[in-house]
């Protein structure tokens, strides 16, 4: 069992930055691809980035490219995602997935993900 805990949201106006944390307890996520989805209110969770379990390969959705970074630090057990040049449609609740399919994050197929944490939300104003 996997429990994913994520930080570092908040309030930011557009332009600015924030780092999102994804910490997981009880079993290493080592061997998990890891990403993280976003929901906006009204809208459905989509997928934002995701990172191999060897962080060779990473993926982002379009709306996120040259803005958004995923990594993670494997001693840590924790993935982070680095989140520059905001925008007022960012705005949403972050949600830190972790699983062993690699498709699923490419394709957004969230009925089949393995792992979520609580989420941590995200405001960006104009």
């Amino acid at each position: 069992q996997v429990q994913l805990v994520e930080s570092g949201g908040g309030s930011v106006q557009a332009g600015g930055s924030l780092r999102l944390s994804c910490a997981a307890s009880g079993r290493t996520l080592s061997t998990y691809h890891m990403g993280w989805f976003r929901q906006a209110p009204g809208k459905e969770r989509e997928s934002v980035a995701a990172i191999s379990w060897n962080g060779e390969s990473t993926y982002y959705t379009d709306s996120v490219k040259g803005r958004f970074t995923i990594s993670r630090d494997a001693a840590k057990n924790t993935v982070y995602l680095q989140m520059n040049s905001l925008k007022p449609d960012d705005t949403a609740v972050y949600y830190c997935a972790a699983d062993y399919n690699w498709r699923l994050f490419l394709v957004g197929d969230i009925a089949r993900v393995d792992y979520w944490g609580q989420g941590t939300q995200v405001t960006v104003s104009s």
